[in-house]
C-alpha cells in the first residue's frame, strides 16, 4: 500500500457564515494543495469537507496518516462516535440528529477504502503544515465572504 500524509483544516467567518477548507497531500516527495469553500456553512462542515476532498483524490487504497486540529473529526473517528451515529441511523441520541451526516457518510466510506490513522495536532501552535492548511481555508472563506 502506498503511504500518504494528509493535513487538513477548515475555517469560517462567523459560524455559520462564509467558509473554506484546505488540505495538503504528501506522497513520497510530492505535495499537492487543495482548497475550496462555500458562501454559507459552519466550521465543522468545512473541517469535514477538507478531509473528504483530500481522501477522495486517492486513486487506490492507501495507508493514510490524517492530521487535523479538529477534535470533532479526530474524536468521532478514534472514539467510534461516527460509526455509532451511522449505526443509529444518524442520530446522536434519541432526540438529536447527527449534523453533517452526508459528509460523515462519505468519510466513513473513504475510511473503509483506506487505512486512515487520525492524529490530532494543536491548531495555531506553529505546525507548518497545519498553518498552511489554515491559510488556505481562511483565503477561501474570505473569497466567499466577498
Amino acid at each position: 500500500m502506498k503511504y500518504v500524509e494528509i493535513y487538513t483544516d477548515g475555517a469560517c467567518k462567523g459560524n455559520p457564515g462564509p467558509g473554506g477548507w484546505g488540505a495538503i497531500l504528501r506522497y513520497n516527495n510530492v505535495e499537492k494543495e487543495i482548497s475550496g469553500g462555500v458562501a454559507q456553512t459552519t466550521n465543522n462542515r468545512m473541517e469535514l469537507m477538507a478531509v473528504v476532498n483530500a481522501l477522495s483524490l486517492l486513486k487506490e487504497p492507501c495507508k493514510v496518516t490524517l492530521y487535523s486540529d479538529s477534535q470533532y473529526i479526530i474524536n468521532a473517528l478514534t472514539r467510534g462516535w461516527a460509526r455509532k451515529w451511522q449505526s443509529n441511523n444518524w442520530m446522536r441520541n434519541k432526540t438529536e440528529k447527527t449534523l453533517n451526516s452526508d459528509l460523515w457518510d462519505l468519510l466513513l466510506e473513504l475510511c473503509d477504502t483506506h487505512e486512515v490513522e487520525p492524529i490530532w495536532v494543536r491548531g495555531h501552535s506553529g505546525n507548518p503544515d497545519n498553518e498552511r492548511c489554515d491559510r488556505l481555508a481562511v483565503q477561501e472563506a474570505i473569497r466567499f465572504a466577498s
